[in-house]
Protein backbone atom coordinates (compact mmCIF):
# COMPACT_ATOMS: atom_id res chain seq x y z
CA UNK A 1 0.00 0.00 0.00
CA UNK A 2 1.38 3.34 -1.14
CA UNK A 3 0.13 5.05 2.05
CA UNK A 4 2.24 3.24 4.01
CA UNK A 5 5.63 3.71 2.13
CA UNK A 6 5.13 7.04 1.92
CA UNK A 7 4.64 7.12 6.12
CA UNK A 8 8.16 4.76 6.08
CA UNK A 9 9.85 7.22 4.08
CA UNK A 10 8.23 10.44 6.24
CA UNK A 11 9.70 9.03 8.83
CA UNK A 12 13.44 8.72 8.00
CA UNK A 13 12.75 12.63 6.53
CA UNK A 14 11.32 13.67 9.83
CA UNK A 15 14.43 13.90 11.82
CA UNK A 16 16.20 16.02 9.57
CA UNK A 17 12.98 18.54 9.86
CA UNK A 18 13.04 18.57 13.59
CA UNK A 19 16.81 19.00 13.94
CA UNK A 20 15.82 22.93 12.47
CA UNK A 21 12.90 23.18 14.60
CA UNK A 22 10.43 21.74 12.13
CA UNK A 23 8.26 18.57 11.59
CA UNK A 24 6.32 17.34 8.66
CA UNK A 25 3.19 14.79 9.00
CA UNK A 26 1.78 12.77 6.43
CA UNK A 27 -1.95 14.90 5.24
CA UNK A 28 -3.34 12.25 2.27
CA UNK A 29 -1.95 10.09 -0.43
CA UNK A 30 -4.30 9.51 -3.42
CA UNK A 31 -2.91 6.45 -4.54
CA UNK A 32 -4.34 6.20 -8.12
CA UNK A 33 -3.00 10.25 -9.08
CA UNK A 34 0.04 9.27 -6.93
CA UNK A 35 0.25 12.68 -4.89
CA UNK A 36 1.17 13.27 -1.41
CA UNK A 37 0.34 15.80 0.23
CA UNK A 38 2.32 17.18 3.82
CA UNK A 39 1.56 19.25 6.33
CA UNK A 40 4.86 21.49 7.82
CA UNK A 41 4.50 22.07 11.29
CA UNK A 42 6.90 23.73 13.98
CA UNK A 43 9.60 26.03 12.80
CA UNK A 44 8.77 24.82 8.95
CA UNK A 45 5.09 26.32 9.17
CA UNK A 46 5.08 29.23 7.60
CA UNK A 47 9.26 29.81 6.90
CA UNK A 48 9.79 32.06 4.11
CA UNK A 49 12.14 28.61 2.99
CA UNK A 50 9.54 25.82 3.15
CA UNK A 51 8.91 25.79 -0.57
CA UNK A 52 12.31 24.97 -1.13
CA UNK A 53 12.05 22.15 1.18
CA UNK A 54 9.31 21.10 -0.16
CA UNK A 55 10.87 21.09 -3.84
CA UNK A 56 14.22 20.48 -2.80
CA UNK A 57 14.01 18.57 0.12
CA UNK A 58 11.04 16.40 0.66
CA UNK A 59 9.89 15.85 -2.76
CA UNK A 60 13.30 14.61 -3.94
CA UNK A 61 13.71 12.40 -1.15
CA UNK A 62 9.80 11.06 -1.56
CA UNK A 63 10.06 10.31 -5.30
CA UNK A 64 13.28 9.08 -5.32
CA UNK A 65 12.38 6.01 -2.68
CA UNK A 66 9.06 5.72 -4.21
CA UNK A 67 8.94 6.12 -7.76
CA UNK A 68 5.17 5.87 -7.85
CA UNK A 69 4.65 9.38 -6.02
CA UNK A 70 4.05 12.17 -9.08
CA UNK A 71 3.44 15.21 -7.04
CA UNK A 72 3.89 16.07 -3.68
CA UNK A 73 2.36 19.03 -2.15
CA UNK A 74 1.90 20.90 1.19
CA UNK A 75 -1.27 21.82 2.41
Amino acid sequence: MLKNRVEKAIEELRPRLQADGGDIELADVDEEKGVVKVRFKGACAGCPMSQMTLQLGVKTFLKKKIPEIKWVEAI
